[in-house]
């Protein structure tokens, strides 16, 4: 009898279950003849038996880490791994299985997987509505992957609900969301989908209409602390309904405000304008409920095993940095990182068997007695990067930013856009003294060229010469975060991969002065347009719309009157409408269309 399940494990598949290390010592081991006896019994049960003595035993329909080992080791050992090797050796090579899709599975099948109680607290999930992110078998992998809010489900052996691996706690309720996704998606034709649920409506959060009219009446010189108790309880009352999008603005709302009153750097009137322009978009928008207003998952999920791929790191403050980690088809972040902490995480590979995950692709590794972090360096990894996370063709990722859904109304995850640009070639290092930024020409192995763009910041002083000695290094990947310029990649890097090793540009230290040739940025018309009318209406909520000067609407109408004259003729007229008629309805309208236009250029 053919053991079909055991065929269908990868190398990358076995990984999965366990590690990569541990599928490479078990391969050279078999190579160097450390191989077991095997026998197979009636039942289709393979049992292979080592020449120390450790007997492992392999029966159908058995998780590779229920099935039997007499080594002790928990979860999936070396044995294990050695005896699903072993035995795909010893069998012929057969022609590829039809592809197959999870959607296939029925929900009887899931009731016989994981009993009728669990599949009901699934369904409760399916009710609320979520969005999953598909990836298919293809005939060179025939793995199925769905990436879902707060975790990832792949199925590595097609047809077998027994090799399904997750980083959920709640395994068999994240296989039934994903089964019914992908149902879901083949009944759609579709790769991203949302499941279940039923579309928002303008109505949903009414409750924040007239907070957030007061404040933008009042400005943020004007707005009372009084009336932060009112948002902190709408706070609670978002969460409370699991409405993560708008109760993480409230959160970025609050803390301009208090950055504002204590004279701190960290308030800006643009982000400020923008925060509250997009509590109006999700207020009124309509749509998937998981995409304007979250996924009803809890704030974190535990995590029973993860293992990340470091990506690199960002400098906040001078003790703090964001951590940027590859897990499996998303990037997550861990927030305000502790300086020392960041350093030694930026570049390396990660295993930890206490994290969370939150809805927002927020990650937070702790450490305890019972269960560990551990940490390697980064090595090769960024080679074997997931292709959802690699950009190795310049001119169809823009053309897939272009495609997206603004921003003030998609998902609000962390790390959405930071992606591993492959790189052939770096041309035209240039520094802008003026701009104080960095910027240089990549070269994708199809010939297409997109543009680096880094700009100086005090907080990172050494970050610029790193850079420049990175890319005169010839690298070979450059992670960072990704926009369309006027039809072009720019990438905001954040760690170059060079033959020497992966340097993360902020955490660098004790770097050498790099001469540049000097540069200048291009001035784009139309995004300077765009940029001095968000500007003005910036200014104008920063004051509050009763505090209004006659200067301040004279300046509104001079943008108004530059963006008529550079075509952008839509937005021009809500700017010109907000100008002779200030309120909070002219004012919204207008900032949103200035904001959306802004990101499509």
């Amino acid at each position: 009898m053919t053991r079909p399940d055991l065929m269908a494990l990868t190398p990358d598949a076995l990984a999965a279950l366990a590690n990569r290390g541990l599928v490479k010592r078990a391969v050279k081991e078999l190579d160097a003849g450390v191989v077991p006896a095997l026998d197979t019994d009636p039942a289709g049960a393979v049992q292979g038996k080592f020449p120390d003595g450790t007997t492992t035993t392999l029966p159908p329909g058995i998780a590779l880490d229920a099935a039997r080992c007499s080594c002790g080791a928990a979860g999936v050992c070396r044995h294990r791994i050695a005896v699903v090797l072993a035995y795909q050796r010893t069998q012929e090579t057969t022609a590829p299985a039809e592809l197959w899709s999870p959607g296939a599975v029925t929900d009887t099948d899931l009731v016989a997987l994981m009993g009728e109680r669990t599949l009901r607290r699934a369904r409760r999930a399916f009710q609320a509505g979520y969005r999953a992110k598909l990836r298919r078998p293809a005939a060179e992998d025939h793995t199925a992957q769905a990436e879902l809010p707060t975790c990832t489900v792949t199925f590595l052996v097609p047809g077998d609900l027994s090799y399904v691996h997750t980083d959920a706690v709640n395994k068999d309720e994240a296989t039934a969301l994903a089964v019914w996704a992908f149902r879901e998606a083949d009944a759609q034709g579709a790769d991203t989908v949302d499941v279940g649920g039923s579309p928002t409506t303008a109505t949903d959060l009414t409750a924040v209409t007239d907070l957030l009219d007061q404040l933008l009446l009042d400005g943020a010189t004007n707005a009372s602390e009084v009336l932060d108790v009112a948002w902190q309880r709408l706070h609670r009352d978002l969460t409370a309904q699991r409405l993560h999008w708008p109760a993480a603005v409230i959160t970025d709302l609050l803390a301009q405000l208090t950055a504002y009153r204590r004279r701190s750097a960290d308030y800006e009137a643009e982000q400020f304008a923008a925060l509250l322009t997009e509590l109006h978009a999700r207020t009124t928008a309509t749509g998937p409920r998981a995409e304007i207003l979250g996924p009803d998952e809890p704030a974190e999920t535990p995590l029973k095993r993860v293992r990340l791929t470091a990506l690199g790191a960002r400098l906040r403050a001078e003790n703090a940095a964001d951590v940027y980690f590859a897990s499996g088809d998303v990037v997550l972040v861990q927030r305000d990182t502790p300086l020392r902490t960041g350093v030694r995480l930026a570049a390396s590979n990660v295993v930890s068997e206490s994290a969370t995950r939150s809805a927002s692709r927020a990650v937070t590794l702790k450490t305890s007695r019972v269960a560990k972090t551990s940490l390697t360096p980064v090595g090769t990894a960024w080679d074997h990067l997931p292709q959802a996370l690699v950009i190795d063709d310049y001119a169809k990722a823009a053309a897939h930013l272009a495609e997206l859904p603004p921003r003030q109304v998609r998902a609000r995850v962390e790390a959405e856009l930071v992606r591993a640009i492959r790189v052939t070639e770096v041309s035209g290092l240039a520094y802008d003294p003026a701009a104080q930024r960095l910027t240089a020409t990549l070269h994708d192995p199809t010939g297409t060229s997109c543009l680096l763009e880094a700009t100086h910041r005090a907080v990172a002083p050494q970050s610029l010469d790193a850079l420049t000695a990175a890319l005169r290094a010839n690298p070979t990947t450059i992670t960072g975060s990704v926009r369309r310029h006027r039809g072009t990649l720019v990438v905001d890097p954040l760690a170059v991969h060079t033959p020497a090793g992966v340097v993360v540009v902020d955490l660098a230290t004790d770097t050498t002065p790099q001469p540049l040739s000097p540069g200048v940025t291009t001035s784009d018309p139309l995004s300077a347009a765009v940029d001095s009318a968000l500007t003005v209406l910036a200014e104008a909520s920063h004051r509050g719309l009763d505090h209004l000067t006659d200067s301040l609407l004279t300046r509104v109408r001079e943008v108004g009157a530059h963006l008529h004259r550079t075509g952008l003729r839509t937005a021009a007229a809500s700017v010109t409408a907000f100008a002779d008629g200030p309120a909070s309805a002219t004012w919204l309208a207008a900032h949103l269309r200035l904001l959306v236009t802004a990101d499509s250029r």
